[in-house]
């Protein structure tokens, strides 16, 4: 099989495109470096632009006529930053998608697996999500997947595509081979903060101590990457079974099954590292939530495909790829 995968020079991506590779899958990227690294693409047949760029798309298109699927990752993913700039945002991930998604209709390329997120739930209960449960993304960020996911699922009912929509749940680590992992020094996620308050030598904010889970700091669940890109593997080569004529848009929740607090997620930390972490506990934060675990009874059922990675894996991947990073840069 042949893959296209946009934004296949960044963290989620590359390690995607690794996964792909070694499926014996055959890769093309399309990304324009803004976020992405070069490094990652070595050795890959990269196509450097926008997704929209018109003559990229024609050059991409006419050189690889036998793309059998497209994974479509690139996006501006920073909610803070979507909150200030929300047309910058809809611009990027719903704008320049429906250009992406016209060229390869008109390409006849069919099927289309779209990198999603649990940001779309309500994630108020601190409980399980399925793929049926509320929708109310909190973010122009989120409010631009779920947006993706109607126009898939629209064009789909017209039989422009078939497509797949992962939601993914909240991805740590990095390739266990470290050869991929997040370009980002400073990532705003909360494993990166506690990691930026071990360097620094300041405590580590808990914000918000009273929501409704087992010891009352939010819950969320976080997924190795290698899982999550092992999952992509998986929708592509189960793609015809999953996503059909008669049903062509599917939604398909990617996590572990398991919400861990933030108490735990320090606790983890401390673990891998085998030192304390001073905390501090804080207000919640404007826009904070408890949070949501995936359930992922569908996932098992239909690509055959799980989890297999702990959150101290990925703790102890993250902190091994963030001394690595500097020497890429």
């Amino acid at each position: 099989m042949k893959v296209l995968i946009t934004g296949g020079a960044g963290y989620i991506g590359s390690t995607v495109a690794t996964a792909c590779i070694e499926a014996g899958m055959e890769v093309v990227i399309l990304d324009d470096l803004s976020k992405g690294l070069r490094a990652f693409c070595e050795g890959r047949d990269l196509y450097e632009g926008d997704i929209a760029d018109p003559e990229i798309l024609t050059r991409l298109l006419s050189d690889h006529p036998d793309i059998d699927a497209v994974v479509h990752c690139a996006a501006r993913i920073v909610v803070p930053e979507s909150v200030t700039d929300p047309l910058g945002y809809y611009d990027t991930n719903v704008g320049r998608t429906i250009l992406l998604l016209q060229r390869l209709r008109d390409a006849g390329v069919s099927r289309i697996v779209f990198s999603s997120s649990a940001a779309v739930y309500a994630g108020e209960s601190g409980q399980g999500a399925d793929e049926n449960s509320p929708l109310a993304p909190s973010s122009p960020y989120a409010t631009t997947k779920a947006m993706v996911e109607q126009i898939l699922k629209d064009a789909a009912t017209n039989g422009d595509f078939r497509a797949i929509a992962l939601r993914y749940f909240n991805p740590i680590g990095a390739d266990p081979q470290m050869r991929t992992g997040l370009q980002n020094p400073l990532p705003s996620h909360a494993l990166g903060k506690i990691m930026r308050a071990r360097a620094t030598g300041e405590p580590f904010s808990i914000t918000g101590t009273d929501w409704p889970t087992r010891d009352g700091s939010g819950l969320r669940d976080y997924i190795h990457v290698w899982d999550l890109a092992l999952a992509h593997v998986a929708a592509v080569q189960r793609f015809d079974d999953v996503s059909t004529p008669d049903e062509p848009y599917q939604v398909i929740n990617i996590g572990t099954g398991e919400g861990v607090t933030v108490r735990e997620l320090v606790a983890a930390f401390e673990r891998v590292t085998g030192e304390p972490l001073p905390t501090i506990d804080t207000d919640r934060r404007p826009g904070d939530q408890a949070g949501a675990f995936a359930i992922v009874d569908r996932a098992a059922d239909v690509l055959d495909w799980r989890a297999e990675r702990s959150v101290d894996d990925g703790v102890r991947d993250a902190i091994t790829w963030a001394e690595k990073l500097s020497s890429l840069r």
